[in-house]
């Protein structure tokens, strides 16, 4: 149905005459005769009786008008749904218990009237793809992965470099000290699930292993961080990584040992990404909120692999 014509036929309901709804509209009063005799032909019915002292809804037309109200109505709502600023902005962290969430739930503190959808996806490629779809505004990444290179209209921020961490139980040989140099960690198991194929931390961590000489393993199924502190407070033989800033809960008697890595320290490049075109203004806050929260320094070097933009 012809919004406009519906339009033309409130606006004539409501002046009583094609002439004052030509005014209104600012079009001719033929336009305006033009289109409701298109709306009446498209309904199969008469919508208006032409009479001397202008034009009356017939019977058909005073059902019709309620329904006309609501179309319109329905057209603002639709509008507006997708108007920039009015729907939340939908960013994706990867992982709720990662560093991205943390720094969202940040901006969020600082921004509270920003409404914001928070989804977690699994690799850079479904990231990207809902970004160029526009089924998300923004996604946390580290990039480039080895590989194609990210498509032309996605940009790209530095956010956090995240520096890695060693944790293990109470009876693993390591447990005990302040620091480790990543040298000490060859031949000792550290053991990741759930580190999928073709997404840029499994690239991340065959770097890691491959250019230090480290034991990653990812075998067995993924219960969750709940099932992997429970495996490593027990088994003295296996060790994990987390990031600083993950955040993890273990029960007390479980005794885990956060244990910082140098020579050099390990750090997980988070960036930001999102689509060159995309108009919402809360991303726009988004980025500037980012760009001007400092991060912790680090002390000494740190490595990360050479694909990853910095």
């Amino acid at each position: 149905m012809d919004l406009n014509a519906v339009r033309t036929f409130l606006a004539a309901a409501e002046a009583g005459q094609f002439q004052e709804a030509a005014v209104e509209l600012s079009i001719t009063q033929q336009a305006v005769s033009k289109r409701v005799a298109a709306l009446e032909q498209a309904l199969g019915v008469r919508l208006f009786n032409r009479t001397p002292r202008g034009a009356e809804l017939t019977i058909d037309g005073q059902a019709f008008l309620p329904h006309a109200r609501e179309l319109l109505r329905a057209e603002e709502r639709a509008a507006a749904s997708v108007r920039p600023g009015s729907r939340a902005l939908r960013v994706d962290v990867i992982g709720r218990r990662l560093v991205s969430a943390a720094l969202l739930r940040d901006f969020y503190r600082t921004h509270p009237e920003i409404e914001l959808d928070v989804v977690a996806l699994v690799d850079i490629d479904s990231a990207v793809a809902a970004i160029r779809s526009g089924t998300i505004d923004a996604s946390f990444r580290a990039v480039t992965m080895p590989g194609p290179e990210l498509p032309e209209e996605i940009a790209t921020m530095p956010v956090i470099d995240e520096p890695l961490l060693l944790l293990t139980g109470p009876g693993h040989a390591l447990a005990n000290a302040r620091s480790v140099g990543l040298a000490e960690l060859v031949g000792h198991r550290i053991w990741i699930p759930g580190i999928a194929p073709g997404t840029e931390w499994g690239a991340y961590y065959e770097d890691l292993a491959g250019t230090f000489g480290l034991t990653i393993e990812a075998t067995g199924p993924n219960f969750g961080p709940d099932a992997l502190l429970d495996v490593i407070a027990d088994t003295p033989g296996l060790a994990t990584l987390t990031g600083e800033g993950t955040r993890l809960v273990w029960p007390a008697g479980h005794g885990l040992r956060r244990i910082a890595l140098h020579d050099p320290t390990p750090v997980y490049p988070h960036s930001l990404i999102w689509h060159r075109d995309n108009p919402h203004p809360a991303l726009t806050a988004l980025r500037t909120h980012l760009a001007t929260t400092s991060a912790a320094h680090i002390e000494g070097e740190t490595w990360a692999p050479a694909w990853a933009r910095r």
